[in-house]
């Protein structure tokens, strides 16, 4: 019977909503009616004839929903912590990449949204890689909290009515089932009424989802254009963006990111005040909890599979963009600072801008350098 469910054969028996009151007692029982009804049916009986096969005194037995449900979604969380751990591996890599075949590219560095000095395009996807590396490492270290279970100990922790060794015994079927490291709680009472190893997972999720943002953001400000933006760098095109403005091509894979980063930030203040909720030897908000932790996490490495794919994998510099940007900006002027110091190169770059003439006009006209001076102190690219 469980392993029909396992395979998806009876879904569709399974009516609770994923948000309930007690504590996940919906859920469970469904899942033991389900299994129980399922079960008679296979052994020639008809279903109800709990005599058989019974809910509660078989398939629940030496069990409750406060250890079965936390213990089930711990399993659950770290299945699809995993599944998102490889993706985020595989942007890594895709943006190390990126880091590589940029780096001999120099551009303008901006800092508040205003021209600063120069940076390599390989640092500033460099700078991505290295979010999403510790990203990585913060992910790993919020799935160990996920494969301490607390199966074994019923109602409040103490174990009432189960057999002697059954917590280490559950633990080691499901470590041999999943292939993973799965041990028994340590604490039974802090596992059936604590969920700070959920908030600290969510926690990770959200520092990725805040990273996601954050890059997504970047790539579409320097995408921006073709004509009247940035247009540093070419995204891939994937689909016509406008129902009226024929040709026109939007960043639809950054947008999505940053919606779903919306979401799980939302979600984290869900987790994290269901954490805070736990009365005495129970938290009954473990499925308002796990409802929004899986959708996180669902959400993320679903939407960091198609930006990887879609978006990431493809970008292109446009180096002439760059070079233009670059020698047009007026914060090279840093580079003279210490030959003509800061009052000095601070009024050269506003000449230059008042007057619409180039750094170089302008320092020689304020008898600050020689032009011969200028050439041989002023090089963009040895600014990086």
């Amino acid at each position: 019977a469980c392993d029909e469910i396992i395979a998806g054969k009876l879904h569709d028996q399974f009516l609770c909503d994923p948000i309930q009151g007690g504590a996940g007692t919906t859920a469970n029982m469904t899942a033991n009616e389900v299994i129980a009804n399922r079960a008679i049916e296979i052994l020639g009986g008809t279903k109800g004839d709990y005599s058989i096969v019974h809910p509660n005194d078989h398939v629940n037995r030496a069990q409750s929903t406060n250890d079965v449900f936390p213990s089930a979604a711990k399993l659950t969380a770290a299945k699809l912590l995993k599944k998102a751990i490889a993706q985020v591996e595989r942007l890594e890599a895709a943006l190390a990449e990126k880091e590589k075949e940029f780096h001999d590219i120099i551009k303008m560095g901006r800092t508040q949204m205003q021209d600063a000095v120069p940076i390599r395009l390989g640092s500033e996807f460099g700078a991505y890689r290295k979010a999403i590396q510790r990203d990585l490492v913060r992910l790993n270290r919020a799935l160990e909290g996920m494969y301490a279970v607390n199966m074994g100990g019923t109602a409040v922790g103490t174990g009432l009515n189960t057999p002697k060794g059954f917590d280490v015994a559950v633990a080691k079927a499901v470590s041999e089932i999943t292939g993973k490291e799965f041990r028994t709680a340590e604490n039974k009472f802090h596992a059936l009424t604590s969920k700070d190893e959920l908030v600290f997972a969510h926690g990770a999720l959200k520092a990725l989802a805040a990273d996601m943002m954050k890059i997504a953001n970047d790539v579409r400000w320097l995408a921006s254009g073709p004509r009247d933006g940035l247009g540093e760098i070419f995204i891939p095109e994937n689909e016509p963006g406008s129902s009226i403005m024929p040709g026109k091509v939007n960043p639809t894979q950054c947008e999505a990111v940053t919606m779903v980063a919306v979401q799980v930030m939302g979600n984290d203040v869900a987790v994290g005040m269901a954490a805070s909720q736990g009365n005495f030897e129970l938290n009954v908000f473990m499925p308002v909890c796990m409802y929004n932790f899986l959708q996180s996490a669902r959400l993320l490495a679903e939407a960091i599979v198609s930006f990887n794919d879609h978006c990431a994998c493809g970008i292109r510099a446009n180096k002439e963009k760059m070079h233009h940007n670059l020698h047009n900006s007026l914060m090279l002027v840093t580079a003279l600072n210490p030959y003509i110091g800061y009052e000095n190169a601070a009024k050269t770059a506003k000449k230059a801008y008042k007057e619409n003439i180039s750094l170089k006009e302008a320092c020689v006209s304020l008898g600050f350098l020689t032009a011969e001076r200028f050439d041989e102190v002023f090089h963009p690219e040895q600014m990086v």
